[in-house]
């Protein structure tokens, strides 16, 4: 291989390795572009739980999996089980690592069969403070969200990931005397 062969070889090497890290780092846009400075990512769920006074007016991310969907006369309500969201604001798939419920309500025309039960959703709402309702024998303490925006996430199999785990390896070498011995690129899955 001639030495400008090998430089070649480099670049398009590095340039595909960019195109991956660039498409494999762009998921869905779960927070509307006009909406990024308006919510307070750092306000937690057990914040909302323990204090929900203080955070009335906010507008928060929560996430979860529909329990019920029902329609009322001038709106719907979903309550929601909370479950914890990864760094693509999704929520995870272990209900164990809930810590309590929520209600989200849309004042616009919502058809409940469009989240119904188990499906896991990501809401960017306001807080508008808490409703109690029962559950079985308790009366349970909903922190309540008017919903701003909704991503409804496909539900995937038991060990179907939603993006795919990918790795990306680039190597070089340098050849006795300093003459160049190579490049290499791989994408593992």
């Amino acid at each position: 291989m001639r030495c400008g062969e090998g430089r070649q070889t480099a670049r398009l090497a590095v340039a595909l390795a960019g195109i991956l890290v660039f498409g494999y780092g762009c998921g869905p846009q779960v927070i509307p572009k006009e909406m990024e400075g308006q919510v307070d990512r750092k306000v937690s769920f057990l914040q909302l739980k323990e204090s929900p006074a203080t955070y009335t007016g906010h507008t928060v991310v929560l996430g979860g999996e529909v329990l019920s969907a029902k329609r009322g006369n001038d709106m719907t309500r979903m309550e929601v089980l909370q479950i914890p969201l990864n760094s693509s604001l999704e929520p995870g798939q272990d209900r164990m690592t809930s810590l309590g419920r929520f209600l989200a309500v849309q004042k616009e025309f919502l058809d409940p069969a469009t989240v119904p039960v188990g499906t896991l959703v990501t809401v960017i709402g306001e807080m508008t403070g808490t409703t109690t309702l029962p559950i079985d024998d308790i009366q349970y303490v909903y922190p309540t969200l008017a919903i701003r925006h909704l991503k409804v996430w496909e539900r995937q199999p038991p060990g179907v990931y939603s993006r795919p785990p990918v790795s990306i390896g680039i190597g070089g070498g340098m050849g006795r005397g300093g003459g160049f011995g190579g490049i290499g690129g791989g994408v593992g899955f």
